[in-house]
């Protein structure tokens, strides 16, 4: 049953320039099974995102403010529906980048995010825990969006206390950060570095 759980179905990381200066990318991938302005709305819509993600207010359009309450708030930099947005992604007193695409295949639609990091900011954090911090967390918003497109409502799986505590939402966390290790290996890290910080990772999001 757990395989049915992860939220993304391809993990990607990757090193290159972004806006002239090297950056650090991670890249989750999902098909879900919707037609692209369905999914479109599910993500971009002030009304369907709490539902699956965190509940979020500004103004969501092209060049808009947006703020993800708890959570980071940016810029949108792109919007063409129902095919591809990009932000500014501002939390902690840090700015790295978002972006999603929408490309239908058949019947279904994948969506690809990547979220784009500069090199050089927070050296210490990304030592410890690497691209899994970053990609449990969005891994978790695909859980919540694939259970959202399923049964039309729904509650963020990090809304809900007795799943965040539970071994299934355990095993998932664990689960998702050894696929992140995986990815980082795949993209040339040791093998050692990249399960060590998976299981700070694990440990963090499971508290231990």
């Amino acid at each position: 049953m757990l395989h049915k759980a992860i939220g993304a179905e391809v993990r990607g990381f990757v090193e290159r320039e972004y806006e002239g200066k090297p950056a650090r990318v991670v890249i989750a991938s999902r098909l879900y099974h919707t037609h692209a302005e369905d999914l479109w709305e599910a993500v971009t819509s002030a009304e369907r995102i709490p539902r699956w993600f965190t509940p979020i207010e500004g103004e969501l359009r092209l060049g808009g403010r947006y703020q993800l309450k708890g959570n980071a708030g940016g810029t949108i930099t792109r919007c063409e529906p129902p095919k591809a947005f990009d932000v500014t992604w501002e939390f902690g007193g840090g700015m790295s980048w978002v972006t999603v695409r929408l490309a239908e295949e058949g019947k279904a639609t994948r969506l690809t995010l990547e979220h784009i990091m500069p090199k050089g900011v927070m050296e210490d954090h990304w030592k410890k825990y690497g691209p899994a911090a970053v990609g449990v967390g969005w891994e978790l918003g695909f859980l919540g969006l694939g259970r959202h497109i399923e049964s039309g409502g729904g509650i963020p799986p990090e809304a809900d206390p007795a799943w965040m505590v539970s071994d299934e939402a355990k095993a998932f966390m664990r689960a998702s950060a050894e696929a992140w290790a995986a990815a980082h290996v795949a993209a040339g890290e040791a093998p050692e570095v990249a399960r060590g910080m998976a299981e700070r990772t694990a440990a963090f999001y499971t508290g231990g």
